[in-house]
């Protein structure tokens, strides 16, 4: 029988109206509701699990236990292109100087960073500016499959792919990276330099409360995890098939999902965790920017892991400023903090016109920030998964390697 969260996928033709019809991913403040440390899960499993935003929600509030709710288009809707759900679509540009989390040295060392405060202008006074290489990093050309199969529906909510061979050891270990938000642009820079992991990609319309609740309850991500074990069990005829190597990526509106796994058990399985401009926060005191801690505790006791060299992480942020709450800038350096560090400034040519103005490195824990305040600018995030996997996931992994 089909989990009930994976047939209650939205109608294309619905599913499109809505998120067309949303702003860019500038939602109201969020509520003013007391933050909880951990979201109760639901007594009893849901009958149906949460659908796109309608056109009328997208333009209100959407909040959802206090937490700010950004309500970010999928690149090609960023873009002006109809949303793609499957093999159709553009792909990621070629990589620029430098690449993410720090693959070559910076061209040139800044003391101070470029702005006093990241983001220091808003988004919506911004014109589009030309990119370099003129390239759109919401629709990027689309480099082929490399060594992988196309999506497949196996999983019990979203889509996967997995190497046409290989990537499995010989008792049946294999590794998974699993994204929310934006799955056919990660998929375009994943597989450029993706050695064998299996990636699953999830998006469940606009607003991050749409991941949040989805994966409120424990069984939810379990079930997740067995759906995939068995669609590789079934692929690679290993009937005893196990994740061996977990990894959690988002970006934008999909780090709600990745709250609520790391607060459940099944998240203290999560090895790696990569979060593309993709954390925000409610403002306890706004007019001190004074954050909702409890929202992004689940981060912060992940980074210190990290930071000791028990687990990878990789945070990026824009310079763009959401109305009413923290923007990524603000909670990565709350972040850095809480592990008595301070960015650096640095000048560096990135992916998709990306200029980077600081940077953070302690043990497993990475930050690259950037300028940008634009809709280019904050699906270039995307771009960085290819170097992300190269020079961070692979070596650390050692996945089985895939061939076609």
């Amino acid at each position: 029988m089909r989990h009930p969260l994976q047939a209650r996928r939205p109608s294309g033709r619905w599913a499109l109206l809505s998120l067309l019809a949303a702003t860019w991913w500038l939602a109201a403040p969020p509520a003013a509701a007391q933050d909880s440390t951990a979201p109760p899960a639901p007594a009893a499993p849901p009958a149906g699990a949460p659908q796109a935003d309608s056109p009328a929600q997208a333009e209100g509030p959407q909040q959802v236990a206090g937490a700010p709710q950004p309500t970010a288009e999928t690149p090609q809707q960023a873009a002006g292109a109809p949303a793609t759900d499957g093999a159709a679509g553009a792909g990621a540009a070629a990589t620029g100087a430098g690449g993410a989390g720090g693959a070559a040295a910076d061209a040139a060392e800044r003391g101070p960073a470029r702005r006093d405060r990241p983001g220091a202008t808003s988004s919506r006074a911004t014109p589009s500016k030309k990119r370099r290489g003129d390239i759109n990093p919401c629709m990027t050309p689309d480099p082929g499959w490399g060594v992988y199969d196309p999506w497949s529906r196996a999983p019990s909510i979203g889509q996967m792919i997995m190497p046409h061979r290989g990537g499995v050891t010989k008792r049946g270990g294999f590794d998974v990276i699993i994204h929310f938000h934006g799955h056919e642009a990660l998929r375009k820079e994943f597989v450029k330099t993706a050695e064998g992991a299996v990636l699953v990609g999830i998006d469940l319309g606009i607003g991050s409360g749409a991941y949040s609740s989805a994966f409120s309850a424990p069984y939810v991500f379990e079930n997740l995890l067995d759906s995939i074990e068995r669609a590789v069990a079934k692929k690679t005829g290993k009937k005893k098939a196990y994740i061996r190597k977990l990894g959690l990526s988002s970006w934008s509106a999909g780090y709600g999902a990745i709250e609520q796994i790391l607060r459940q058990p099944a998240g203290k399985r999560v090895d790696a965790l990569v979060l593309l401009d993709s954390l925000h926060a409610g403002y306890a005191d706004e007019q001190q920017h004074k954050l909702k801690v409890a929202q992004i505790e689940p981060f912060i006791a992940f980074a210190k892991r990290a930071a000791a060299g028990e687990a990878f992480m990789f945070m990026s942020h824009s310079s763009i400023l959401p109305p009413g709450y923290a923007s990524t800038a603000e909670t990565a350096n709350y972040i850095v903090q809480q592990l008595r560090g301070k960015p650096r400034g640095s000048s560096r040519r990135d992916v998709l016109g990306l200029d980077m103005i600081q940077r953070y490195d302690r043990g497993g824990f990475h930050l690259r920030g950037y300028t940008g305040d634009d809709k280019p600018d904050h699906c270039a995030h995307l771009g960085l998964m290819a170097d992300i996997m190269r020079v961070h996931v692979n070596p650390r992994w050692k996945t089985p390697k895939g061939r076609r």
